[in-house]
């Protein structure tokens, strides 16, 4: 998979992306992340200017539609990539929008900042608008590493143990089983008896209960939208 992120703060993306599953898969190369600097791509020369004020008024200013234009023509010439826009405006993150794109081949994340980008990008130009949740973040950046990095951890061969990403939280439907390791007692602290009793049929039946009972307690809403 390729993944293209525009950005104006291409630094930020040095440590999370280099680092952990992400960074190691891209060393495998399963995935090919390439970082875009927007104020590369403005036509002020000098001041590498890529914002002006919104028409009709009001704060904050608005990044203009010609550097991501020509950012994207440079990226996307000879290939289909999908435009996501990270915007609080979009539809809302999730394990199962991750799988799915997850069958795209080429993925070009837009990270917008100030008071958002031109709206004749989003018209005309964007595919599909991602949030990661109902809150404001200060840009896109955080948000497109979030997907970036939930994205590569599906992908084949990234992950050691594929076991491992299929019983990760939502991966079932339901949040993940509690989870204990040595030692057995800590401060007079017990993991559940049935851990010890090497029957893998009653470990695995526990785990489900615990699962399905944490995800009532805490995610009610992922139950119920399972069940429609």
């Amino acid at each position: 998979m390729r993944i293209d992120i525009l950005t104006l703060f291409p630094e930020m993306f040095a440590g999370p992306l280099d680092c952990s599953i992400i960074g190691k898969a891209r060393e495998k190369g399963c995935v090919n992340i390439n970082i875009h600097n927007l104020r590369d791509f403005s036509s002020d020369e000098r001041h590498r200017k890529v914002d002006d004020r919104p028409y009709g008024g009001g704060p904050g200013m608005v990044i203009k539609p010609e550097p991501i234009y020509k950012a994207i023509a440079s990226i996307d010439s000879h290939s289909e990539g999908c435009i996501i826009l990270m915007s609080p405006q979009g539809e809302r993150f999730n394990q199962e929008k991750a799988r799915k794109l997850i069958k795209r081949k080429h993925l070009i994340l837009i990270c917008g900042r100030y008071e958002g980008i031109d709206e004749r990008v989003r018209e005309n130009l964007v595919d599909e608008e991602i949030s990661v949740g109902d809150y404001v973040v200060s840009g896109g950046e955080l948000p497109a590493m979030i997907v970036v990095d939930a994205i590569t951890r599906l992908l084949p061969g990234v992950v050691g143990r594929e076991e491992s990403v299929k019983k990760d939280s939502f991966s079932e439907g339901m949040l993940d089983y509690p989870t204990y390791t040595r030692p057995a007692i800590y401060r007079g602290m017990e993991i559940p008896s049935v851990l010890l009793s090497g029957n893998h049929l009653r470990i695995e039946k526990w785990r489900r209960e615990e699962a399905l009972r944490r995800t009532i307690l805490r995610r009610p809403d992922i139950i119920k939208k399972d069940r429609k």
